[in-house]
């Protein structure tokens, strides 16, 4: 025996409009509405043209054109920069670490009063608040041209982003093994070690090698200010025009990061095992 079809509510002709589905006020037309006044008067103000658009499009790819093919037989300067890179970036991400780590513990707000929580999240929005490359230059002043200044960029910066998903990481633990912990009479570092770390290593290690990748990245913005690393000679090759030979160290940088991706997913792999 056949079980009989389902049945279906049909749906009105017309639905009145306050349970209408998707259906938006006017406050929310007028913010649309706003929001296009102003992108059209940023574009105005900003001399956002089509005509602009299209000369540029005809510029660049003539730029483009110049940039093949790619010149490796500046291996040396190439291999040399990338290498003082990719220094740079683990050091400052290691470093950045080490200190973000103390920071989103005493920046958690389910692990610490409000009267240092707030005060630690100050430093780490001050950290997030600037660019690498504006970090950099005040580096480079007080310490001169270098790897050394590119390094204090980038562990500023990591300590902006890692100290902040660290301490966010932490907020979402769960606090039943937390007291658990606790009643068995540990100290804090007991409840750390044993109650927060096994909850969050993880993710603590994704960040990491998350960090690393945008380091290495943005250790090539920083070289452009003096700061050391790969964009240094990237930034003299310009001022020489051979973009050629840019075209060969941007090759360079693509290669490098698509490497970072690929140890950052076995470095997951393994840790997941």
């Amino acid at each position: 025996m056949s079980s009989p079809a389902p049945s279906f509510t049909p749906v009105p002709a017309h639905v009145p409009a306050h349970v209408r589905p998707f259906q938006s006020s006017w406050l929310a037309r007028a913010g649309w509405l706003l929001l296009f006044i102003y992108l059209v008067y940023a574009m105005a103000s900003l001399d956002f043209s089509w005509t602009r658009f299209v000369a540029g499009l005809e510029h660049g790819a003539k730029f483009i054109s110049r940039m093949f093919p790619p010149d490796f037989t500046r291996w040396d300067l190439l291999v040399k920069g990338m290498a003082e890179s990719l220094q740079m970036a683990v050091l400052a991400s290691f470093i950045g670490v080490i200190i973000s780590l103390p920071l989103g513990l005493l920046a958690a707000r389910n692990l610490m009063p409000g009267f240092i929580t707030w005060p630690v999240r100050v430093i780490i929005i001050a950290c997030r608040s600037y660019n690498p490359v504006i970090v950099a230059i005040v580096a480079v002043k007080a310490v001169g041209f270098g790897a050394l200044a590119g390094i204090i960029a980038l562990t500023v910066a990591s300590v902006g982003f890692v100290a902040k998903l660290f301490a966010e990481a932490i907020e979402e633990i769960s606090m039943k093994q937390i007291e658990a912990v606790r009643a068995t009479g540990a100290s804090f570092g007991g409840v750390v070690i044993f109650g927060v770390l096994p909850q969050v290593m993880f993710r603590f290690i994704g960040f990491a090698a998350y960090e690393t990748d945008a380091n290495l990245r943005n250790s090539t913005l920083v070289g452009i200010v003096g700061a050391g690393g790969i964009g240094g000679t990237l930034f003299a090759a310009f001022q020489r025009f051979d973009y050629d030979f840019v075209f060969a160290i941007v090759l360079t940088i693509i290669a490098l990061i698509m490497l970072g991706e690929l140890l950052q997913i076995g470095v997951k792999k393994v840790f997941r095992q």
